[in-house]
């Protein structure tokens, strides 16, 4: 069981409930990355990777998988709320702590709003009598009411959630599978996994760059080290866990669908701007009830499964800042029934709505959305490899040299790599939301507001 004072020998109060299991916090991540991900972006990943859809998200797998290793090192030294903000503040110095916070921060508030967006227009699609805007408000104050309740009936719900994906997973393997064997589609083939006429190391990683936003979500189970009635050791396993499934899910259903796409060379050529190029290709597998019926699916799981638990990690995120008077303190209150951070939820809904409301009206929204998030979560990867090795390493003087040194240099290496690769439109955006942080922190320093995490005597 996990020590009631660990967090008080940091210098906090333990205010959340503790009461999450191992396999909670699994099914949490799984939720979170959504067992169905590759549905919504399939096109997108087919396009950016010569077809090899397959391993993009394999070589995504490979690299977030490092990442966790990472994660799961930094959580046993510092088991609490607040992912790469308190590993990096703790592990380095408070002022990297809260620039990681920040730029995690570009990851973690956006992504409900792209959730809720990407939800709304597809239900829209389906039920075109009820605006897109309707669909916003209702998943919205849906999944809000049940994190204000309390993270126990939080993951209820998500359990429930996961059946619910799997099943629709399943259902397109199968008839995807007998399909392929009829004849359908372009039959049994390796090339989703490698296409010598298209492969190059430039276009894979170009392609993972996209892929890995199917994978972002594992490192919210960090967030819920306060509320874990565990071992400490039991997060990472759980991370690593989740990955591993989530990533062969992802390239078993890519693969099947990639042999399934009605028209492969237009996809490669034009793209899919519409979103609906696996919905295509389950067309093509199982006829329009199959199509029709992976849309609704995708709706529901990325609108109301992966934002509810999106927002319990932003909330998180939020209040473990927070409650280090780098926030505002009213996001650190509270609930004394739901034991819940519940301003920092409303906080979160209100931004998720209005955010969701305004890329609605742009014609970029989804993408714009997209590119600032995977910047934002690559950026702040990188910062939690570093302070693995300089908490280890330098602090401690550890000689593990594979899981604080080789491990977390690997990592980083893979994803500068795909951040030096990445659009310069996400590039541009994400170095502007950084150095709005950079000129926070000097207003900070010069005000004498420094940051300061609790229980920290010197920086």
């Amino acid at each position: 069981m996990t020590d009631p004072q660990q967090i008080e020998r940091f210098g906090y109060t333990q205010e959340l409930q503790r009461s999450l299991t191992f396999t909670d916090l699994l099914v949490y991540g799984l939720i979170f990355m959504v067992p169905i991900a590759p549905f919504g972006i399939f096109g997108g990943v087919f396009q950016g990777s010569g077809g090899m859809v397959a391993l993009a998200y394999a070589i995504g797998m490979v690299a977030m998988v490092f990442t966790a290793l990472s994660y799961a090192q930094m959580v046993k030294a510092f088991p609490m709320a607040g992912s790469v903000y308190s590993y990096a503040g703790r592990g380095i110095a408070a002022p990297v702590g809260f620039l990681a916070g920040w730029v995690i921060l570009l990851d973690y508030v956006l992504v409900p709003g792209l959730l809720y967006l990407i939800a709304s227009v597809a239900m829209n699609s389906v039920v075109t009598a009820v605006p897109v805007w309707v669909w916003l408000v209702a998943f919205v104050a849906l999944n809000t009411v049940v994190n204000l309740l309390g993270i126990q009936l939080t993951a209820i719900v998500n359990k429930f959630m996961l059946v619910g994906e799997l099943i629709v997973l399943a259902i397109f393997l199968v008839i995807g599978v007998v399909a392929l064997a009829q004849g359908k589609g372009r039959g049994f083939s390796f090339e989703p996994l490698y296409n010598s006429a298209t492969f190059s190391w430039s276009l894979v990683f170009g392609a993972v760059s996209i892929a890995v936003l199917s994978f972002l979500g594992f490192d919210g189970i960090s967030m819920l080290a306060e509320e874990h009635k565990g071992e400490a050791r039991q997060i990472g396993r759980s991370m690593v866990a989740a990955l591993m499934l989530a990533g062969v899910l992802f390239i078993v259903q890519t693969w099947v669908a990639a042999l399934l796409v009605p028209e492969p060379q237009r996809l490669l050529a034009e793209g899919d701007s519409d979103g609906t190029a696996f919905y295509d290709a389950a067309h093509v597998g199982g006829g329009a009830w199959l199509a029709t019926l992976t849309a609704v699916a995708t709706a529901v799981a990325w609108g109301f499964a992966n934002s509810l638990v999106a927002q319990v990690a932003t909330s998180r995120l939020l209040y473990a800042m927070a409650r280090d008077r780098q926030l505002p303190s009213f996001l650190s209150r509270i609930s004394q029934r739901h034991k819940v951070p519940t301003n920092a939820t409303f906080v979160v809904a209100v931004v998720s709505l209005a955010l969701g409301l305004y890329m609605w009206s742009r014609d970029d929204g989804i993408t714009l959305l997209s590119t600032l998030i995977n910047f934002g979560a690559m950026t702040a990867f990188l910062a939690l490899h570093v302070s693995v090795f300089w908490h280890h390493v330098v602090r401690n003087g550890s000689r593990d040299w594979l899981r604080h040194l080789v491990f977390p240099l690997i990592g980083f290496a893979i994803l500068l790599y795909v951040v030096i690769n990445a659009k310069v439109a996400a590039q541009m955006l994400g170095f502007t939301w950084l150095g709005i942080g950079v000129v926070i922190l000097v207003v900070l320093y010069a005000t004498g507001r420094r940051p300061r995490l609790a229980g920290q005597t010197n920086e």
